[in-house]
């Protein structure tokens, strides 16, 4: 069932996926419109499950599952990732790929593999204060507490000197 994401309770459960190019307005209103067919018939052993979504920055699609009402089994995991997969092949974009770091150059958001992003730190290209992103986050506070942070206060600070 389809919820608006910012209705959600604040301990539902999140999954971040970030993209490796920024989408266009056109993709978003596509992405959007599967998102809404998805989590609209989206359920767990034969049960509804109470989800919403954003997109931020063009980049990042957030879907959030209100596990008070019923969780997130393996066989409905599986269907959101199978739905993950899907857009990246319709799209030709990378959004499960975890070995890569988003962070915030200006306005602009940079994306780095992790190698990549570990010699920009040690170059000090990057510092403890750029922006990143921690798609590690578990839930809806989390997300806004803790996702988008100084990289000294995310799992991104041990390549920091």
């Amino acid at each position: 069932m389809l919820v608006d994401f910012n209705t959600l309770p604040e301990d539902s459960r999140v999954w971040i996926y970030q993209a490796n190019r920024s989408f266009s307005d056109k993709e978003i209103e596509e992405i959007e419109s599967k998102l809404d067919v998805f989590l609209t018939n989206w359920a767990a052993h034969g049960s509804d499950l109470q989800a919403g979504y954003i997109i931020k920055y063009k980049r990042f699609i957030v879907i959030a599952l209100n596990q008070n009402l019923n969780s997130a089994t393996g066989c409905s995991i599986d269907a959101s990732v199978q739905f993950i997969q899907q857009l990246e092949k319709e799209y030709n974009v990378d959004l499960l790929d975890k070995m890569n770091v988003s962070y915030k150059q200006g306005d602009f958001i940079a994306y780095k593999t992790l190698v990549d992003f570990k010699k920009m730190a040690k170059d000090k290209a990057v510092s403890k204060n750029t922006i990143v992103f921690n798609n590690l986050v578990n839930t809806i506070m989390e997300f806004n507490e803790s996702w988008e942070v100084p990289a000294s206060e995310s799992w991104h600070s041990r390549f920091l000197s």
